[in-house]
């Protein structure tokens, strides 16, 4: 059996169409990017220094604080505010209008106002969000938001034996 031997000749590679195909891969992804948007606006203010020692403006509101109880199921036993206690969370958002008053500002009321929320630790969430709802503001009759509360926290959740 004879066996030819063939001359190879050289497999030569075209540029051109690749550069254009990574051009075109690179142009896709750009325009098909998308940029997330943050998910919520934290307005968070950290303090500058010590607080001041002395006696407290007359003006100035006392921390409220929110007890939310729960029932062996998770959801919402009583609503109290210091030691009011109230039947649903409209009768808290209506008493917080009625101390935080109508007046906006660096030096009103709003301004100074402090709220503390302290739940049961097997609270549904969704009851927590319609607190946090309540205290923190409205939208007005013309449609801008009215600001009650923005100084909101956090007491440490204590898990119930």
């Amino acid at each position: 059996m004879k066996i030819r031997s063939r001359s190879q000749s050289k497999i030569e590679l075209m540029m051109t169409p690749m550069i254009d195909i990574v051009f075109q891969l690179l142009i896709f992804f750009i325009m098909s990017f998308k940029i997330a948007v943050a998910e919520g606006d934290f307005n968070v203010k950290m303090p500058l220094a010590a607080p001041r020692e002395g006696m407290p403006q007359d003006d100035t509101l006392p921390p409220m604080k929110v007890r939310l109880t729960a029932q062996p199921g998770g959801d919402l036993a009583g609503i109290s505010l210091n030691e009011n206690r109230f039947a649903d969370f409209n009768q808290l958002h209506q008493y917080i209008i009625g101390v935080i008053g109508d007046e906006r500002g660096p030096g009103s009321r709003q301004a100074t106002a402090e709220v503390e929320l302290d739940c049961d630790y097997n609270l549904r969430y969704e009851n927590v969000v319609r607190a946090v709802t309540s205290v923190s503001g409205y939208v007005g009759r013309d449609g801008n938001i009215v600001k009650l509360v923005e100084k909101l926290k956090f007491a440490p959740p204590k898990q119930q034996n």
